[in-house]
C-alpha cells in the first residue's frame, strides 16, 4: 500500500470516525499514564481506582482470593484430567483450565500455601508476615485489585488505534535500538508511570491479539515491564536517600536504556522465534506501513483500528475475560512461586551462596562493605524489595545507592513480574527469567558503580 494512498483514506474520515479513535485512548492514558499525587505520594488513576477496592474490601481480600485459588486448582485439576467434551470446544475456558500438568501442580500448591497462610497451619516459615503473609496479605490484594480495572481498561488502550499510531511514528526509533515495534513504547510508558505488572499484561494480550511475535514479547515482557516511579520512591525511603532522588533515578535510567539494547541482542532473548503466537511469520505489508513512519499513515491504521468491530458489548467481554484470566491464570501462579522464592530467601543461606561470587567482583569495583551487599546482588531475583530490606543497615551511602539501582534495573521478579510473566502466553521459561536476571545484573551493576563514584 503507498504513502498517498494511505493518506487519501485517512482524508476520508469523518468527525465521528475522529472522536472514535480520540475520546477512548484519551481515556486510556489518562486512567494508565497520567500521574498523580494521592496521600503525599504518585499514582496513577487505575492504581488509584485498585487502592479504593481494597478499602473497600479490607480484610476480607486474604478470604477472596484463597478462594479463588481454589476454583483455579479445583477445576483445573478436574478439567485438565477429564477433558469434558464442553469445556474442549470453549477456547478461552480451555486454554485457562486445562493446562501442562506442570501448571496444576504449581495451583495446586498455590492453594496449599494461600490456605496455610490464612489459618496459620504448619511452619511459621510458610504463613510469617516476611513469606506467605507478605504475599496472601499484601502483594496479593494488590494484584487482585490492578487486575480487575486493567483488565477491563485495557482494550481503551489496545483497540481504539493508539497503538497503531504509536507503533507507526516509534517504529524507527524502536526497530534499530531494541529491535522491536514503536507500540511497545506504549507498554513502557504504562509500567513506567504505572506497575511493571501493567506492562506484562499489555504485552501479553498483545501477544494473544497476534500483535507481538514470540521474541518481541519475550524482549518486551523481560525488558520494558520497568519499576514504576512510585516503587522506586518507596526503594529509596527504604534506603534512606531521598535527597538523591534526581542522580538515583537517573543513573536507573541509563542503565536501563543500556540493559534495553544489550539483552535483545543476546541469548536468550535472540534465540526466540519471529513468528506469531499462531506460527506465521509477521506482516511485510503491516512492516511496511509502519516502517513509513508518517503521522497520516499512523493516523490511517489508527482510525482503522477504531472503526472496527469495537462495540462496547464486544470490549466488555473481552475485558470480563482479561479479569477472568489474570484472577484465575497467573494469581496462582505469583502465589505458588513467589511464596517459595521468599521463603528460600529468609530461611536458607541460598542467596548468601549465590551472592559469594559478587563479592570479589565488587570488591574489584571498590563497593564498601562488598560483602554485606554481594547477597543483594542475587535476593532481588526471589522479591523486589528484598534488596532494599537487607540492604538497608549498611553505613555506606555508596553502596546502598548501588544496591538501590541495581535492585531497580534487575525487572525479574519471582514474587511479581517473574510469576507474571510464568503465568502468562509470553513465551518464556523459569531458566530463561534466571539466565535474564544474571545478565542484567552484570550489564547494570558496572553502569550504577561507575556513576556512583561519580556522584560520591
Amino acid at each position: 500500500m503507498s504513502i498517498e494512498k494511505t493518506n487519501s483514506k485517512a482524508e476520508q474520515y469523518s468527525l465521528k470516525h475522529y472522536l472514535a479513535f480520540i475520546i477512548p485512548s484519551i481515556i486510556g492514558i489518562f486512567l494508565f499514564m497520567t500521574p498523580l499525587v494521592s496521600d503525599g505520594g504518585i499514582t496513577i488513576p487505575v492504581a488509584f481506582l485498585a487502592g479504593i477496592v481494597q478499602d473497600i474490601f479490607g480484610d476480607t481480600l486474604p478470604n477472596i482470593l484463597t478462594a479463588i485459588l481454589l476454583i483455579a486448582a479445583v477445576l483445573t485439576v478436574a478439567l485438565t484430567l477429564l477433558k469434558p467434551r464442553w469445556i474442549m470446544g470453549q477456547e478461552f475456558w480451555k486454554s485457562l483450565f486445562v493446562v501442562h500438568p506442570f501448571w496444576v501442580i504449581v495451583r495446586v500448591i498455590g492453594v496449599v500455601l494461600a490456605v496455610m497462610t490464612l489459618f496459620q497451619i504448619g511452619p511459621e516459615a510458610v504463613w510469617s508476615d516476611d513469606t506467605g503473609g507478605f504475599l496472601l496479605y499484601v502483594l496479593l490484594p494488590v494484584l487482585f485489585s490492578v487486575f480487575l480495572f486493567a483488565g477491563f481498561f485495557l482494550p481503551l488502550l489496545m483497540n481504539f488505534g493508539l497503538m497503531e499510531l504509536f507503533g507507526t511514528l516509534l517504529n524507527r526509533v524502536m526497530r534499530p535500538l531494541f529491535r522491536l515495534p514503536g507500540r511497545s513504547s506504549i507498554d513502557c510508558a504504562a509500567s513506567w508511570m504505572g506497575d511493571g505488572t501493567v506492562g506484562v499484561l499489555l504485552t501479553n494480550k498483545q501477544y494473544e491479539d497476534g500483535l507481538y511475535t514470540k521474541r518481541e514479547a519475550a524482549v518486551i515482557g523481560t525488558t520494558f515491564s520497568v519499576v514504576s516511579i512510585t516503587f522506586s520512591i518507596v526503594v529509596l525511603e527504604q534506603m534512606n536517600l531521598q535527597h538523591l532522588f534526581v542522580q538515583y533515578y537517573a543513573t536507573i535510567v541509563i542503565a536501563g536504556f543500556i540493559a534495553a539494547v544489550i539483552c535483545p541482542r543476546i541469548p536468550p532473548l535472540s534465540r526466540k522465534k519471529d513468528t506469531y503466537i499462531s506460527g506465521e511469520a509477521r506482516s511485510a505489508q503491516y512492516e511496511a506501513l509502519t516502517e513509513s513512519a508518517s503521522f497520516k499513515s499512523g493516523l490511517h491504521l489508527a482510525l482503522k483500528r477504531a472503526n472496527t468491530n469495537n462495540s462496547f458489548m464486544v470490549n466488555l467481554k473481552g475485558g470480563a475475560k482479561n479479569v477472568l484470566d489474570m484472577w484465575l491464570g497467573v494469581i496462582p501462579i505469583v502465589m505458588a512461586l513467589g511464596t517459595i522464592a521468599v521463603i528460600l530467601a529468609e530461611t536458607t543461606p541460598l542467596f548468601s551462596i549465590l551472592g559469594a561470587p559478587f563479592v570479589p567482583l565488587l570488591t574489584l569495583m571498590q563497593v564498601p562493605e562488598a560483602a554485606a551487599a554481594a547477597q543483594t546482588m542475587v535476593v532481588g531475583f526471589a522479591d523486589m524489595f528484598l534488596p532494599a530490606i537487607l540492604g538497608s543497615g549498611i553505613e555506606s551511602d555508596f553502596t546502598r545507592f548501588v544496591i538501590a539501582c541495581v535492585s531497580v534495573t534487575q525487572l525479574i521478579y519471582m514474587s511479581e513480574i517473574g510469576g507474571l510473566l510464568l503465568g502468562s502466553k509470553i513465551p518464556v521459561s523459569f531458566l530463561d527469567l534466571v539466565i535474564i536476571f544474571i545478565e542484567r545484573t552484570l550489564i547494570t551493576l558496572p553502569v550504577v558503580v561507575l556513576i556512583a563514584h561519580l556522584i560520591f
